[in-house]
């Protein structure tokens, strides 16, 4: 794939009664994230799973991992995570590189 993409996704055990919250305080946030140059996009969804009550995934797209880490390590991203931090009660964090890509017919 010629436009490689480094894809983060965070699963995120939200606090029951705090996911309106969370999701309000998220998008206040987020240009933390995304005003970074090497950042290409982020999406919180939250899960419609039976039994996944306050589960929300976020995907962040990135130019590369080097820059993602250099990011993950910075200033910018402690304060980003010290606003999401009190709203969580667990989590697990997966990296990825896609290696290929197909457009659907709605696209």
């Amino acid at each position: 794939m010629a436009d490689a993409t480094f894809r983060v996704m965070l699963k995120m055990q939200i606090k029951p009664g705090m996911e309106a919250e969370f999701e309000r305080v998220w998008q206040e946030v987020g240009g933390s994230v995304t005003d970074h140059p090497a950042n290409r996009g982020q999406w919180l969804s939250r899960s419609t799973t039976e039994n996944e009550d306050g589960i929300y995934y976020i995907v962040s797209d990135w130019v590369d991992e080097p820059q993602f880490r250099a990011f993950e390590t910075s200033d910018t991203h402690l304060h980003h995570r010290t606003k999401l931090h009190p709203f969580r009660s667990g989590g697990s964090m997966a990296t990825m590189e896609i290696v290929a890509s197909l457009a659907g017919a709605a696209a």
